[in-house]
Parts: structure tokens; sequence; C-alpha cells
């Protein structure tokens, strides 16, 4: 890993140059324009076979890859070619170092890797379809550039509350992008999304700017493990920055339905009071449920985490972190040394679940 590390581009483009040249079947799997695409898959691998002794957070990433990967319309047989063009890379970007043994160690990993993907993917499809249609049924812009969109499946969607999904628009055909459900399922089977326009986002900014009812999008599997433990009377404390607030709210919403009154202490984070998209929303909730709080924390450098220390003891809650990864990230710093176990924070940032495991 140290030695490709550095020339981690050259091994991407020789990587897919190899696959579609070898494999050129496998080309329309992929976006017609792989810039967005074009670091993903290796940089799974590559996280996999980095993080191959942790398996429990390995297991549950790779199913969830697996199941995913339906959607591409990925097939067992796609796995080998993909493995071979993956070795023949490293191996000439690691040459130095590369000799029969971490040859033999690789191929070993990604057969590993590979089985539990496809295992998965066999497994869900007994029971789910590779994707949903769903039909844009409301667009509501709650700011120039953030919007609540709501859509009806084409058929029963089953998730959890806290849990995401992917979602590909018709104007950027296999282009997948990741959205939590902003709310706990639904009697009416409705889902909802919290899409923030970001620069150069093709998904989002469609989804902001040109979506409207009536346009058709494609979910994939839910996907996710920040879900409520109703097996437990402790508080839940969230934090939740920007439109990381729409899987918290989804919590909270759950949390009301199983009608157990758990303490819940909400802290919603934003750089200005105009990213408080969503506070009207919270507020009504927490004159609603007397367990519930809500703190807004409006700050230019988007501390979040450090206004968590003013309050507290927090010891005896499980907690809930979604938003950009730095916030992730030094949220996890703070929950740790706040004494909140390892085991009850929860958040679905693939890369930090997997630091975290490697901390451990």
């Amino acid at each position: 890993m140290a030695e490709v590390g550095p020339v981690a581009d050259q091994v991407t483009s020789y990587f897919y140059a190899l696959l579609f040249t070898r494999h050129p079947d496998l080309r329309a799997l992929f976006p017609a324009a792989m810039d967005t695409q074009r670091d993903r898959l290796l940089k799974a691998l590559l996280t996999a076979a980095e993080h191959i002794d942790h398996t429990d957070v390995l297991v549950s990433y790779l199913k969830n890859l697996g199941r995913g990967h339906r959607k591409y319309g990925t097939r067992p047989e796609h796995y080998p070619a993909v493995g071979e063009c993956l070795i023949a890379s490293l191996s000439r970007y690691a040459s130095a170092i590369w000799d029969e043994e971490t040859e033999a160690a690789w191929v070993r990993t990604y057969t590993t890797i590979s089985q539990v993907m496809i295992d998965a993917a066999a497994e869900d499809e007994l029971r789910a379809p590779a994707w949903w249609f769903a039909e844009v049924v409301s667009h509501d812009l709650r700011t120039p550039d953030i919007a609540v969109v709501t859509v009806r499946p084409d058929q029963p969607y089953p998730f959890l509350a806290g849990q995401y999904t992917s979602l590909e628009t018709p104007w950027w055909p296999r282009i997948w992008r990741h959205y939590s459900f902003a709310s706990a399922p639904r009697s009416d089977g409705l889902l909802s999304f919290h899409v923030k326009a970001v620069p150069a986002g093709w998904v989002s900014n469609a989804l902001v700017h040109r979506a409207r009812p009536g346009d058709m999008l494609r979910l994939g599997p839910p996907a996710g493990s920040m879900t409520v433990d109703h097996t437990t009377d402790s508080g839940l404390l969230c934090l939740g920055g920007g439109t990381g607030i729409a899987p918290i709210k989804a919590l909270v919403e759950d949390v009301a339905e199983h009608g157990r009154r758990r303490p819940v202490e909400v802290f919603y984070g934003a750089r200005t009071d105009h990213d408080l998209y969503d506070i009207d929303t919270m507020l009504r909730l927490q004159q609603t449920h007397p367990w519930l709080a809500v703190r807004p924390i409006v700050d230019q450098r988007a501390q979040l985490p450090d206004a968590v220390r003013e309050y507290g003891p927090w010891n005896e809650y499980d907690a809930y972190l979604s938003g950009p990864p730095g916030m992730i990230r030094s949220g996890v710093d703070v929950l740790r040394d706040a004494g909140i176990p390892e085991g009850r924070i929860r958040h679905d940032s693939v890369e930090e679940l997997v630091a975290a495991a490697a901390g451990d």
C-alpha cells in the first residue's frame, strides 16, 4: 500500500484501461463519463484489503457493496476479471517489492473479498429487486441549494430509520449517490431525502435544480447500520451537521413510534442560521415530545462536537453522528473522550468505521 499510494492516480488509470481492453463487455456497467466513478472501485478494493483483519466491520461493508452492485448488473463471473486486472495493476506499480508471496497474499485477499460480495448478492436476489423505480411526488426547495425530494417507489421498499440508499437520476445514467432517508417508514410508503447541491455534483444539482414531480428516479437497496436499538432504554445523543439532520429526524420519529420515553438529545449544527433549513420541523417535534431536546449550534467553523462537551454526562447514551466526514471524525474522538464506548457510537461513513475499527 505504501508503494502504490503516491502513484494511486496512475494505478487507477492503468487498472481501468486494462479492464476495458481485456474485458470490453464490462464497459457497459460503468457510467459514460468515468471522472466521478474513477477512484471508487479501486479505492473500495484497497480499503477492504487494507483492513482485511477487521472482520466485523469489513464483512458488513462488503455485504452492502455486494448487494449494491446488483443495480449495475454485476454478475459473479465479473469478479475474477476485476481481480485479475487489480493484481496486474498492483504488480506493475509495486514492482520493486512484488514477489510470489505478495501475489499469493493478494489473490487470497481478493478471493475472500469477492466471495463475501457474491454471496451477499445471491442472498439478496432471493428477496429483493436489484433496484426500484420511484416517482418524484413533491420537490420543496428549502434554500437556494437544498431541496426536500419526496418519492413514491413502484413497489414496497422496506428500510429502517437511520439507513440510506443510493439514487440515480435520468439525467446521469449509471451515476449513483448515497442519500439518507429523512423520515421513519411511513404508512403511505413515501420516501423523503434532503439534498444539498454541491459544486460539480452531477446528481445533487440534478435533484435540486432539475427534478420535478412526475420524474422517475431509480433507488438501490437500503443500507447502513445507524439504527436504533429498541431492546435498550439508553438515551440517544444525536449529532447532525447540515443535511446530516435528515437521518437524525428519522431516528427521532422512530423512537416516538415505539412509544418508549427515552431521552433524545439532538445537536443540529450549521455554519449559518440560513443552513438550519429544517429547524422548524425539529422544534415542532420537540414541542410534541417532552423527552426530546433540540439544540441548534451555529458556528462558522462548524465545531459541532465541541458544543457537545459542554453538556452531558453522556456515558449512559448511545451516540449517532451524521454529517460531513470531518465532523464525524472529530465527533467520534469527542464522544470517546466523553466516556461513550466505541460500540455505542454509530455512523455510516465507511472510511471512519474502518478507521475506528483499526484503532481498536
